[in-house]
């Protein structure tokens, strides 16, 4: 019964982060964003932890990176990893300007999520024979994630005064709501180690990141072609 309780609140998690709506900007802040002049780092690091906070993209990806991660210094070096990866290019993105358009650049961030239920599954060794640089790949879809939080941002034409302290600012936000998310996430997944149940249900967990993975990169796709 216990080990039920578990399962149903380790899907829950995951179904309610998969569900969320709010990961663009809202109107409240976007209104803060577009009337902002100047330094503003504390609202800045506000929105960067709840725009992570739900941001499901970002938060299925991590999801997966962490699922069998079991020592908390190789959570902490892979995170590292992606938040290099994601801190880099939001930086670069909004302060020189460089423009990706946002559904294909989410269309990326919806395949590092299939590619990590797929890799969690064993998939790349079951149907290639190798196994890719895992560290690598968190590195280099961090970038893509990254990318992603700097088009969000540039639709706001920020001028340039307090535009590095502001965005320092909402990176560290992004940080704080990263942190927050994934200890909950950890210790959800920790206790569920606990129970015989957790390699059979890690099959269908993976599985649905992955098919969540498809459904926001046909969202996307959809969003590109037709806009």
């Amino acid at each position: 019964m216990k080990s039920k309780k578990i399962i149903f609140l380790v899907l829950l998690l995951f179904v309610g982060i998969s569900s969320v709506f709010a990961h663009g900007v809202d109107e409240n802040t976007q209104t803060f964003l577009t009337g902002n002049d100047g330094v503003a780092f504390g609202p800045f690091l506000y929105i960067g932890a709840k725009h992570m906070l739900t941001g499901y993209d970002h938060l299925l990806f991590l999801v997966g990176v962490i699922f069998f991660l079991y020592r908390p210094k190789e959570v902490f070096l892979y995170v590292s990893f992606f938040t290099i990866g994601h801190s880099t290019t939001l930086l670069l993105g909004v302060m020189s300007g460089i423009s990706i358009n946002a559904f294909l650049i989410d269309a990326i961030i919806a395949l590092s999520i299939i590619y990590k239920g797929f890799d969690n599954l064993g998939g790349f060794k079951r149907f290639f024979g190798k196994q890719p640089n895992t560290k690598v790949a968190v590195l280099i879809f961090g970038l893509f994630h990254g990318f992603g939080l700097a088009s969000k941002l540039q639709n706001f034409k920020f001028e340039k005064e307090g535009l590095f302290t502001n965005l320092l600012g909402f990176n560290i936000g992004v940080e704080i709501g990263q942190f927050i998310a994934l200890t909950f996430v950890l210790i959800l997944i920790t206790i569920w180690r606990r129970y015989p149940s957790f390699i059979k249900f890690s099959t269908f967990t993976n599985t649905m990141l992955i098919a969540a993975g498809f459904v926001l990169l046909g969202y996307q796709l959809t969003g590109y072609f037709t806009s």
